[in-house]
């Protein structure tokens, strides 16, 4: 396909994303912030974003010549083929996908778009948005089309480059053909969908992934009290090709920019026409069940009371490769900690700076000293390489819960430790008897 002109507007996970990995494809992108001192970094190749491969994209796409970052759209969209919105659509009042940013852009770019352009909605929005935004419009000349992203943090840009499948939707078919067709470097099957169902597609995609992360910390929770074990019983599940291996893993809840956001909009999207869409608010319901499981094992792990329990944290970025705190599970949890008055000593290694209620190290070991118990949050390996024996001798406790099964329990225990995992049987500490 013939390079195309694109402006992506916003420049955050989804946003610098798009805009490099389009330029890497051939394109000339220009993506445009209201930010002007993260403009600034970004013209100058500075990625603040935690992603493996972004920077590297980013200072090719700028020594190219095929990417370039601005103040504002307005400007920008002018000779514009293609604008993608990639502005955040957090939730709202009620649990609603909040729209505001969205539409603010759609009406300051609407009456300078030239004609024939696209106007694409990356960022995740409701069913009936680009309907919406087509009327706010009122231009007939500017079709507006769907291509939800499937991003993971982490591996964002090898998502984006490799994808299972890419989606456009809209109306107008031939539009959403041509957008789909400025993916045509990257082999992936084409879904091209009315507007509606491609708007629905990401919601769908991402509450099934929730609903599964529910299910499978529910077995964890069985396997504790039925004497199993979730490692054997979701490798068991995993060989069957209708289940596959994916998101088995059980851990202290599942969180993050996407799922908790995009399972609370499609309940109140399912409410608008009048549908209980009880499967999806009981793996929400579940989902907070699984953090208040977590508490009451770190509670029992320091004899039953919390208050004034020297709690050492490992992990406070929703998942590991990220430095994202967004509705992360490990804070969620640490937030309940401190509620009930625990001191919290938190280690992360993509985390800096001051979180409320706890203090923050630039050391793992630091987070053992005098710690009654020492909990994993955040799965990063290196938990695993860590001196355990040296931990013990820093602890004042003898537990450790690990609330991501990310250890071996043979190496807590021969540092004199306890483990308590996740739908796991508990590994004691040896007493050796003098």
């Amino acid at each position: 396909m013939t390079p195309a002109r694109i402006v992506v507007v916003g420049t955050g996970y989804v946003g610098l994303t798009t805009g490099a990995c389009l330029a890497s494809l051939g394109h000339s992108v220009t993506c445009a912030d209201v930010d002007r001192a993260k403009v600034s970094r970004l013209a100058a190749g500075r990625v603040d974003i935690l992603e493996p491969g972004l920077a590297d994209l980013v200072a090719r796409g700028i020594a190219a010549g095929r990417l370039q970052f601005v103040v504002g759209a307005r400007e920008a969209v002018r000779d514009a083929q293609a604008v993608f919105l990639c502005v955040p659509t957090p939730m709202g009042a009620g649990g609603s996908a909040d729209l505001r940013a969205v539409e603010a852009v759609a009406a300051e770019i609407g009456d300078v778009l030239p004609a024939g352009c696209a106007l694409v909605t990356k960022s995740t929005v409701p069913v009936g948005t680009s309907k919406r935004i087509q009327e706010m419009l009122g231009r007939a000349d500017v079709p507006v089309v769907s291509n939800p992203e499937f991003l993971r943090e982490g591996t964002a840009v090898a998502d984006f480059l490799g994808p299972d499948r890419i989606v456009v939707g809209s109306d107008d078919r031939a539009a959403a053909q041509w957008v789909g067709e400025l993916y045509a470097e990257l082999d992936a099957p084409l879904v091209v969908a009315d507007a509606a169902s491609a708007e629905l597609v990401k919601y769908a995609a991402n509450c099934y992934l929730a609903l599964k992360l529910s299910y499978v910390n529910s077995i964890a929770e069985l396997c504790e009290r039925l004497g199993a074990d979730i490692d054997l019983v979701t490798e068991g599940m995993g060989y069957d090709r209708r289940i596959g291996r994916t998101f088995l893993k059980p851990g202290p809840g599942w969180g993050g920019s996407c799922l908790p956001k995009d399972t609370s909009a499609l309940v109140k999207v399912a409410e608008s026409v009048n549908y209980d869409f009880r499967m999806l608010t009981s793996a929400i319901d579940e989902n907070i069940a699984q953090r208040d499981r977590i508490v009451a094992k770190i509670a029992g792990a320091v004899g039953g009371t919390l208050a004034g329990a020297r709690i050492g944290v490992l992990g406070l970025a929703f998942k590991a490769g990220t430095n994202d705190l967004r509705d992360s599970p490990a804070l969620a949890v640490s937030s309940v900690l401190c509620a009930l008055g625990a001191e919290l000593v938190a280690y992360d290694p993509a985390v800096d700076g001051g979180i409320d209620g706890m203090t923050l190290v630039d050391d793992a070991y630091q987070v053992a000293k005098d710690a009654d118990v020492v909990v994993v949050l955040t799965e990063w390996a290196e938990f695993k390489q860590l001196d355990w024996r040296a931990m013990a001798e820093l602890m004042e406790g003898i537990d450790v819960v690990d609330t991501r099964n990310l250890l071996d329990p043979r190496v807590i225990v021969d540092a004199g430790l306890s483990w308590q995992g996740v739908g796991r049987p508990r590994a004691a500490a040896r007493i050796s008897v003098s």
